[in-house]
């Protein structure tokens, strides 16, 4: 098992082992009182960033408006050697929320639209800028 660790960027084969596949990830926040948040996500690669989407409101949301650190584990479910983790800086895009988890939702569930939009929540697109890449099971 090779393990790269403490690069800034992804790789193209790290980029596209988040971008094609349908490996759910594990995204963790940090809370007020500093104690880790974490839940699973949906994920997207998009010009070397890590994308996922979410409604206002909820705690990775708000956890992140008041810190920004983020960090997201993606896992191979058949070979639990190969694995990318991001350490980064999360921001925000409204613009395209809509559209884009209804791509997740192609992605994820092969449908064409998201089954549980609510026209009472506001999607969010949390882009994260990575600053830490790790990684194990890939050659470069």
């Amino acid at each position: 098992m090779t393990t790269k660790t403490a690069t800034p960027t992804l790789t193209e084969e790290q980029s596209a082992f988040i971008r094609v596949n349908a490996f759910p990830a594990t995204v963790s926040t940090l809370r007020r009182d500093g104690s880790p948040h974490s839940t699973v996500v949906w994920i997207d690669e998009v010009d070397g960033e890590v994308w996922f989407n979410t409604a206002v409101g909820r705690a990775k949301e708000r956890n992140l408006r008041d810190d920004p650190r983020i960090s997201v584990l993606v896992l191979d479910p058949a070979n639990q050697y190969r694995w990318v983790a991001v350490n980064g800086t999360a921001s925000f895009r409204e613009e395209g929320a809509d559209e884009h988890i209804d791509k997740l939702a192609k992605k994820y569930l092969g449908q064409d639209r998201y089954p549980w939009h609510n026209a009472d929540e506001q999607r969010i697109i949390v882009r994260i800028r990575p600053g830490r890449v790790d990684s194990s099971g890939f050659d470069d």
